[in-house]
């Protein structure tokens, strides 16, 4: 098979995944909310839309500075990645070229090969192939 051949696979957040695996999108994401968001959207009162954090995040948190750095763990760090971007499904090496940006230029720990076994064994955020 030539590297022509080769399908790339998108991942984004199966926002669908959190009910049936007793996980609550909401809860997690709460602590991904800048401090102003957290207040206005009433966060830590009452359940807030998976669309109303999202957009909260997209135009605001992910703007504060330490959103994402060097030291946010890597599979936060794509959680968090796939937050500010408004989940757009995003394959392998766009993941790895942005999460390198974001964390100051960790071309490591942003590899493709990394980045799929992370994402392949997360059991946490929810990460998922996009369904074709």
């Amino acid at each position: 098979m030539d590297s022509e051949e080769i399908v790339k696979t998108n991942w984004c957040i199966d926002l669908d995944w959190y009910q049936p695996n007793n996980r609550s999108f909401a809860t997690i994401v709460r602590d991904c909310l800048c401090p102003k968001c957290r207040q206005q959207l009433k966060a830590d009162e009452k359940e807030v839309s998976a669309a109303d954090l999202l957009t909260a995040i997209k135009s605001c948190c992910s703007r504060e500075p330490g959103f994402i750095t060097g030291t946010t763990p890597v599979l936060e760090s794509i959680f968090r990645l796939f937050l500010a971007g408004g989940n757009q499904p995003l394959d392998l090496d766009e993941l790895g070229k942005q999460l390198s940006d974001w964390r100051g230029g960790d071309t490591y720990r942003t590899s493709a090969d990394i980045l799929s076994r992370l994402l392949e064994r997360d059991q946490y955020y929810g990460l998922r192939q996009v369904a074709d």
